[in-house]
């Protein structure tokens, strides 16, 4: 998720001697969850590198994962069943995304490095904090790339091809807060994608709902990383980090209402116009229930949300890994259905 640098200023240096504090310990960082499998149950010499993939916080990779989900299903609902090449990239697309999300957090922290270093909240992370060296994140990079592009080949040409030219976003992302005001859009894209690649994988061609999904998954991205920004906006603002937490600010309520508006909006229009020709009554209600139980549930979100708690921001962040689900549950059980 977005990765922001905190100020380096007096006020955060007594969190900053404490981050180190940790790391010459047990390593742990200080931002991740608490009683992670890291810390606890990973073998202590892979415990750097699982960290540096943010392996001790699992929910974005549901947040990479579901767009993936939901292209593939929506995909084998328009064709009409859900066989073993389907289960494969269901299967397929959850290994990526564990993969290609610790890739992209390792580049984010390479990119990120001098500023980390300087900060309470990521100065206890594997690179500045000693554990990792540059070279040996660039390795662990590599490796885990690798190691997704294996599973891409096994996809259908077209998803192989997606999945390459991705990589061009995420390569950008960490550096987008540094000149727009709206670098969620750039994690929106490259979260996302898997919408677009799901499908392929299952369909082997592209029509217009996948991207109705895509753009769907953007506004939700939107949303949630948005409410998750809020957590860093005062330190944001002293070094001049732009976010859309930032530049709402107390109007950020009635823009998460047009996020949800418009990703409830535009998952009903993907599914009917994947579901219309194929979906009998039953199975194209219970479709077109999972946008109406993900926009309850964001806006439940809404409710509780408090700007100014970040721990409340961040509660709610990690909620929204139920929120994909949902859609996922409705999909899977629509295709039953047919």
């Amino acid at each position: 998720m977005k990765q922001t640098p905190e100020t380096s200023t007096s006020k955060s240096a007594p969190g900053q001697d404490q981050g180190k504090d940790r790391a010459q310990g047990k390593g742990q960082v200080a931002d991740a969850e608490k009683g992670n499998w890291v810390d606890n149950r990973a073998p202590a010499w892979t415990r750097p590198y699982l960290r540096l993939s943010r392996a001790d916080r699992p929910t974005p990779v549901t947040l990479l994962l579901w767009p993936c989900w939901w292209g593939a299903l929506l995909a084998a609902g328009q064709q009409g069943g859900f066989g073993w090449g389907e289960a494969w990239v269901l299967l397929g697309c959850a290994l990526g995304a564990f993969l290609m999300r610790g890739a992209g957090c390792t580049w984010n922290d390479i990119t990120d490095r001098e500023i980390d270093g300087k900060v309470a909240r990521t100065a206890s992370r594997p690179i500045p904090s000693g554990q990792v060296t540059v070279r040996g994140a660039v390795i662990w990079m590599g490796l885990q790339a690798l190691a997704a592009f294996m599973i891409l080949l096994t996809f259908d040409p077209l998803a192989i091809w997606l999945g390459v030219g991705s990589l061009a976003v995420v390569c950008i992302y960490p550096f987008a807060k540094r000149f727009t005001w709206w670098p969620q859009v750039f994690l929106g894209l490259a979260f996302n994608f898997g919408a677009i690649l799901g499908w392929a994988a299952v369909a082997g061609s592209l029509d217009w709902p996948p991207f109705a999904l895509y753009a769907a998954g953007i506004a939700w991205t939107l949303f949630y990383d948005t409410i998750y920004a809020h957590q860093d906006k005062e330190d944001d603002a002293l070094i001049g980090v732009k976010s859309t937490a930032r530049l709402f600010g107390d109007e950020t309520p009635r823009a998460l209402l047009a996020f949800m508006v418009l990703s409830v909006a535009l998952l009903g229009a993907a599914l009917i116009g994947a579901l219309l020709e194929t979906a009998n009554v039953l199975a194209m209600t219970v479709a077109l229930g999972g946008p109406w139980a993900f926009g309850w549930h964001l806006s439940w979100q809404m409710r509780r949300l408090d700007i100014d708690d970040p721990d409340n921001c961040m509660a709610l962040f990690r909620s929204n890994r139920d929120a994909g689900l949902i859609l996922v549950i409705f999909l899977g059980l629509s295709l039953a259905l047919l």
